[in-house]
Formats: C-alpha cells, structure tokens, sequence
C-alpha cells in the first residue's frame, strides 16, 4: 500500500505541475473481457510432487476512473480500478493421508484470487490522423487471496504487469482493445504443518469505452 500511495502522489504531482502548461482531462472508463490464469499448488513445499494444477478462463466486467494530459502529441494518464477483478475460484476436499505427503492435509479446501487496488500508468501514443493510437502501460495491482482452508491462510501480494494495445479517440470518447501480462507468483501459506505453496500467472484480454468530462 505505501508503493501505491507514493505513486499516486507523485502522479498527482506531476499533473498538478503539467496543469501550469497543459489541460488535464479526468474521466470514466467500462470494460470487459477475459482473464486467464494458471497456476499449480504444492502442498509439501515448492516442487513437491504432490501437487494440483489448473487453469482457469473467467469473464470479467468493470469500471475506472482516469487522469490525463498531453505532452509533446503524446497522451500520458493514470488510470485506477476501484473495484476487483475476479480471477476464479475452486473448492475440493481431501480426504485421506496420501502417501508422498509428509503430513495429513484432510478438510475442504476453497479458494478464489482477484485483482484489486488495479493501478495503470499509460501512455497513447497517436498513429496516423483518424484519432487512433498505440496503447502502453506499466499495472501495479494486488493479488488478493480468499480461502478457506482447513488449518493455514495464504498472504496477498503485490505485483506489476505490463499493457499494450491500440485505440481511437473521437472528440470527449475512446475505445480500447488491449493485452494486459501480469507477473509470476509464489505465495505460501502460513499456519499449520504442512507448507503450501502457489505458483500462478495471469493474462487478460479485453475491450475498453471511455469518456472524458
């Protein structure tokens, strides 16, 4: 949280001082599209050969709100999405002791991981003179875990992402088709006696409308 605060207020900064030569524009954003992750987890430590794997498609559907302003042709705002971002969920239980485990794991398992807190410092740079561009970003967002486990919790954990993408913009209104690749992760959970590790990455696919006040 003090990365993204110190990254908001020197954002905000910069555009405070931008405002002194250029107009800042705000406004509101919807999308929609689809997340796909996968990830595999290990329940006697990282590499163990016990371990479940799976991949997951999930539509999504949003909104944010934006900052934006201009500087030498090229448009550079700050984008952010109050809201999280599912990125799924699954439940199984086990039920037995297996043999490659070292320790009796037994219980219901259920878990579900979202993007939140999702943060996009990006830049349209135009491409011939119909109002389209190129589209580039750097995210910075918080995989949040929820889980239910039967004796140990997973953290959260902070990560950057990188979007591209290509868009046209007509008087106060934009429209988007972009890519987003977020980074690698590996959270342990903590509590309990047997070490259980997730290891996942995430992608997402999606349109974007945009107005501006």
């Amino acid at each position: 949280m003090k990365k993204i605060t110190t990254l908001i207020a020197s954002l905000l900064l910069m555009f405070s001082f931008s405002s002194l030569k250029a107009e800042v524009n705000f406004g509101v954003s919807v999308m929609a599209g689809l997340a796909s992750s996968s990830g595999t987890e290990f329940e006697d430590g990282a590499g163990s050969a016990d371990k479940n794997s799976e991949d997951i498609d999930e539509v999504f559907a949003g909104a944010s709100v934006f900052v934006e302003t201009e500087y030498a042709g090229v448009t550079v705002g700050l984008d952010i999405i109050p809201f999280g971002v599912e990125l799924g969920s699954k439940s199984r239980t086990d039920s037995t002791t297996d043999s490659n485990e070292s320790t009796d794991d037994s219980g219901t398992y259920n878990a579900s991981a979202d993007l939140e807190n999702l943060i996009t410092l990006y830049a349209n740079y135009p491409i011939g003179s119909a109002g389209a561009y190129l589209l580039g970003g750097i995210h910075h967002v918080t995989i949040a875990t929820n889980e239910t486990l039967p004796s140990s919790n997973y953290g959260d954990e902070d990560i950057f992402g990188y979007q591209v993408g290509i868009g046209v913009k007509e008087g106060n209104y934009k429209w988007e088709v972009f890519y987003s690749d977020f980074e690698d992760i590996s959270i342990s959970a903590t509590g309990g006696s047997a070490t259980h590790v997730i290891e996942a990455d995430a992608d997402a696919f999606g349109v974007k409308f945009s107005y501006l006040f």
